[in-house]
Order: C-alpha cells, then sequence, then structure tokens
C-alpha cells in the first residue's frame, strides 16, 4: 500500500487544497531532504495531516472510518498491545469472525500491520483514519484498565476486609487461602497486566496507614497508578508471595524471588523483592520482558565511533571489559547485548548474576546465592575451571572479586563486569581501593564504559533554538568547538551550522504522549585504556587527570553524548541536564 508521487501530484492539483506553485516548491525541497512531497506539505502548514490521509485512502481504495465518538469493546482493543498502538498509531477496532478491523494513520506500515496479523493469527483488514480517532482509542486502554479495577474493588471490598480480619489471618494456612481468594487474584492479575500495557519497568506496592498505593516506574519516573483499599493490603502480599513461592508467614525479614507470567503477547518474568515497613509490607516489582531480543548496540544508542572502540575491545581474547553507572541505567542489558554479539559456537561462555534477567541459550548462567555462602567471589572461582572463553560477572562488589576477576583476565579470559561508579575514569580509583594492584590493572582492563537512561521525546515536539546565554550556559558543561567537529564529520548538522542556527526541541506533551517523552535510550562516554592513560593509572593519578586525558584522545563525555541526541531530537537539554546533574 504504497501512495506514488506522481499520483499524489495529481490528486493534490485537482483537489484544489494546494497550488500548482506549492506542489512545484514542495517537490524540490522533497527531492533535496529525500523525503516524501506530502510530508514536506505538511511540514509546510499548506495542507493537514488528516487532510493527506484522506486524499490517501481516496487514492489507494482504502476505506476511511472516524472513530472519534466510538467506544470499542476491550478485548478487540487490548488485540494490539498499548505501547505497539502508541507507537505505531494503529489501533484494532472491530473483529468478525478471523478478521480484524485496524485503523491506522500510517498506510505504508506494512511492517507493523504484519506484526498484528502474527500477534493476533486474524486476517487485518487496515482502514485510515485521522488523529483525533486515534487519541479516543487510545485514552480508552486507561479508562477500561480504571473501570476494570473500579469494578473489583466496588463488588469485593466488603469480603476481602472480612477475611484480612478474620482471627487467623497471620496464619500460613489461612495467608495462602486469602492468596487464592478470587477477588485477590483479580486485582494482582489486573495490576500485572496494567504494568506491562503500560511499558512499566517497577511494580511499587506501597502500605499506607488508610490505604494501598500502588505506582509503575515507566521511563525512570515513578507515577501514582492506583489507590486501593488497606483491606486488600495483606491479601496482595499474600498473592505476590505465592507466585514467587516466597514464606507466606515470614513477615520479619526481607525476601527475593521471582515468577513468570504468560501474556497472549509475550512472557514477562518478576523478580520479587519484599520488605518490612511501619505498616506492613512492601513488595516491589522489577518487569522483565523474556522476548526482548535482538538487541544491538546501535540501538542502546551508541555512537558509531564508540561502537568501533566497543568491537575493538570484545574482540580481543583477553582482558576486562567494565560497564559503570547508577541502579537502573542499564548496565546489565548493556553487557547482555555485548553476550550476544559474542555469543558463536565455537566460544564457550559462563556468567555468574545476581539475578539472573534474562535466559540466552547457549550460554552458562549461574545465580549467586549467598544465603548458603555462594557469593560472586565463590562462584567465579568454579567458573574459571569450567574451561569458559568470557567469563561475566553480575558485579563487582567486594575486594576479592575484584582480585578474582582481574586474575580471570591475567589467564586467558575476556571477563565482563558492572561497577558503581558515576563516570568512566571514576572506576580506576574504585578499583585501586579495592586493593587492585596499578600494574594489574592496567595489564588487563581494556576498556570502561560509563551510561545513564534518559527519556525519549515523542515526535509530536517543539522546535528551539538556543539564544546567546543559553550558549555560553552549555559551553560551562561543554567543549563546544569539539562537540561541533563531531557533529559536522558525522553529518549530522551541515558544514555551515554553528550553534545559533541548529534546532532543538522539547516536550510537547499529548493525551497519547502525557509528559512528552516515550521510551529511554542511553547517553554514555567510553574510556579507551591508551598507554597515556595507563601512565596516569600507574601513578596513581586521579579521576580527573584521567578524564581530561581521555577526553584529549577525543572521548566524549556522556553529557556531550546527550547533547549530540539532543541535536538529533532524540531527547532534549532539559532531560540530559536531569539525569547527568548530580
Amino acid at each position: 500500500m504504497k501512495v506514488e508521487s506522481y499520483q499524489l501530484k495529481l490528486f493534490l492539483l485537482d483537489s484544489g487544497l494546494v497550488t500548482a506553485d506549492d506542489i512545484s516548491n514542495a517537490d524540490k525541497e522533497a527531492k533535496k531532504k529525500g523525503k516524501n512531497i506530502g510530508e514536506i506539505l505538511v511540514s509546510e502548514g499548506k495542507i493537514s495531516g488528516d487532510d493527506l490521509r484522506h486524499l490517501q485512502a481516496y487514492i489507494l481504495g482504502v476505506p476511511f472510518v472516524s472513530l472519534e465518538k466510538e467506544k470499542i469493546e476491550f478485548g478487540t482493543l487490548r488485540l494490539i498491545p498499548e505501547p505497539i498502538a502508541r507507537t505505531h498509531n494503529i489501533v484494532a477496532y472491530k473483529k468478525n469472525g478471523n478478521k480484524l478491523e485496524v485503523a491506522m494513520l500510517d498506510p505504508e506500515d506494512l511492517e507493523t500491520i504484519d506484526f498484528v496479523r502474527k500477534k493476533s493469527d486474524l486476517k487485518i483488514l487496515p482502514r485510515l483514519t485521522d488523529r483525533e480517532s486515534i487519541k479516543n482509542a487510545l485514552s480508552q486502554y486507561q479508562k477500561s484498565l480504571q473501570a476494570e479495577f473500579g469494578d473489583i474493588i466496588q463488588k469485593e471490598a466488603k469480603s476481602l476486609k472480612i477475611v484480612s480480619e478474620s482471627e487467623g489471618g497471620q496464619k500460613a494456612e489461612d495467608l495462602k487461602k486469602l492468596a487464592e481468594d478470587m477477588p485477590v487474584v483479580r486485582i494482582v492479575d489486573t495490576l500485572l497486566r496494567h504494568a506491562i500495557l503500560q511499558r512499566a519497568s517497577d511494580i511499587h506496592i506501597e502500605p499506607m496507614e488508610k490505604e494501598v498505593l500502588a505506582r509503575y516506574r515507566i521511563d525512570g519516573i515513578l507515577h501514582d497508578a492506583m489507590v486501593l483499599p488497606e483491606s486488600v493490603a495483606m491479601g496482595i502480599i499474600a498473592r505476590i508471595k505465592v507466585l514467587a513461592n516466597l514464606k507466606l508467614d515470614e513477615k520479619r525479614l526481607p525476601q527475593d524471588g521471582r515468577f513468570k507470567i504468560e501474556t497472549p503477547e509475550e512472557k514477562v518474568s518478576f523478580r520479587v523483592s519484599i520488605l518490612p515497613v511501619y505498616n506492613g509490607e512492601k513488595a516491589v516489582l522489577r518487569i522483565l520482558h523474556e522476548n526482548a531480543k535482538g538487541l544491538t548496540l546501535e540501538g542502546l544508542g551508541f555512537q558509531p565511533s564508540q561502537i568501533d572502540n566497543l568491537h575493538h575491545a570484545i574482540k580481543r581474547p583477553t582482558g576486562m571489559i567494565l560497564v559503570t553507572g547508577p541502579t537502573g541505567s542499564g548496565k546489565t542489558t548493556t553487557l547482555y547485548t555485548v553476550l550476544d554479539i559474542l555469543n558463536t559456537p565455537e566460544v564457550n561462555i559462563s556468567t555468574i548474576e545476581d539475578p539472573i534477567e534474562y535466559q540466552i541459550p547457549r550460554i552458562n548462567q549461574t545465580q549467586v546465592k549467598p544465603d548458603i555462602g555462594f557469593t560472586f567471589s565463590t562462584g567465579l572461582r568454579s567458573l574459571v575451571r569450567q574451561d569458559p572463553d568470557v567469563i561475566m560477572v553480575g558485579e563487582i562488589r567486594d575486594n576479592e572479586t575484584a582480585s578474582l576477576a582481574i586474575n580471570a583476565a591475567l589467564t586467558g579470559h575476556l571477563v565482563l563486569s558492572t561497577l558503581h561508579t558515576n563516570s568512566a575514569a571514576g572506576a580506576i580509583p574504585r578499583l585501586l581501593d579495592m586493593k587492585v594492584e596499578s600494574f594489574l590493572l592496567v595489564s588487563t582492563l581494556n576498556i570502561v564504559v560509563a551510561q545513564r537512561l534518559v527519556r525519549k521525546l515523542c515526535k509530536n515536539k517543539e522546535k528551539y533554538f538556543l539564544d546567546k546565554s543559553q550558549i555560553e550556559n552549555l559551553g560551562k558543561n561543554i567543549n563546544l568547538d569539539k562537540v561541533l567537529d563531531f557533529l559536522r564529520r558525522d553529518k549530522i548538522i551541515g558544514k555551515e551550522d554553528d550553534w545559533s542556527t541548529i534546532p532543538f526541541y522539547k516536550p510537547k506533551p499529548s493525551k497519547e504522549c502525557q509528559e512528552g517523552y516515550m521510551d529511554r535510550i542511553g547517553i554514555h562516554e567510553i574510556l579507551k585504556i591508551s598507554e597515556s592513560v595507563k601512565n596516569l593509572i600507574i601513578n596513581n593519578s586521579i579521576s580527573d587527570d584521567i578524564e581530561r586525558q581521555a577526553e584529549k584522545e577525543g572521548m566524549i563525555t556522556m553529557f556531550e553524548d546527550g547533547i549530540i541526541k539532543a541535536v538529533q531530537g532524540i531527547t532534549s537539554i532539559e532531560e540530559i541536564l536531569r539525569v547527568t546533574t548530580e
């Protein structure tokens, strides 16, 4: 389904929506920018996006539907997962036997149509629609889930209260009975399903004095999702404990576990942490999508030059690669992506992790169990006797693990691990603090990656240009000339562009993208252990000196990488400042 350029020109002229001069000018601009003539006319405000879609529908002979006032059955709506619907502006609105009618904005998005066809196992009938129709349909995901919650609470709250306040409510057998009570099962299932639909990475269930607060972490930010009656608190925690195979009657000590569920779209793992708090027990569930395959270094946000440096490091048969950053900065995802590149039939890869977040075929993954004395250090001792070529240690936490990891790298293995530091250069003094000898460090360390996650701007964003004072403020954080050279070299901007002519973007909140951001991407800095950096390490130089030397040798800092992504329209300067300012 593709509208040819010549067809569009003829129909545009015939429609009277634009003049012949408008079409001629747009055609020249389209050829210059490698874009569609329709896109140019919309961007210049000559026609509206909806007018263009009406015309495309007419040319293609595809029915046009309006869903502005339509109430879509939730079962039909859910045939397309909400993240897919929001990202690709496509909604399922009518199912008839084995046929599914879908409304969409882009008639050429054949990849998404094929995805929906495979997921639903139905014959897809595409229809064109307008933006208001898509907004109305997308808002119904949230409304339906809230209505479902309200229905459960109103109908079942009384019976829940009776059970939770019964005299035997604290015994394991009574807690198990409560956990299997249908209202509790429905509430927890809805909480989990809602979190998956909202693309949450974590669920927080927090007991308060008179109610229970459920919060979701979406794109790194916590949002209140639902307030539930206090009477359901015990049942929800009991249900989560049953799913994660934890002790029901243990309320004094923290507990950790995990469980899996299978949705129509994918398999999802939940990593569970239960912690005693003043008003009861708090549960935090980390959501791990097991089908999240095919990640690439480009997709994680690495620049081409950074990818070259990483590939050079991982092709070496021995040495150490470190990924650093705070909790939740995507370190493990980066390591798994590197492991996926290294995972070939002729290589033996072993890991020691806490926890195993994703299961990867052909990789031997081991879970630490500190409660029985099986720690990173004891596990690492065993791994080196398993004839591995590549070893991944989930985290270097103490002197013993650091020493063993260095030793493994010295004795013919490629070692990958993570460390909690604020910058790539900060990993050096951190390892020296762990009693690693500097001469051993320079002999083994290949590369250090530091990273953070920033939110990505939605398609609907607001363009602006920096004024003189803003450019001066930016120059206090980055080397303006260095970044400008990088942008020109990678052809992100033109040769004549400077900071006053480069467009930046701000979030533009909308109904389908409430804060103007959706999804996240990494900003990175990569420290190569060059000869000059090795000399600084041997001389016990501070991290600032190491960072300055690395920058002289071309290292792009995290903040600079963020500004490059802001120039590309991927994120905003405000988001970079939020994440990198300490």
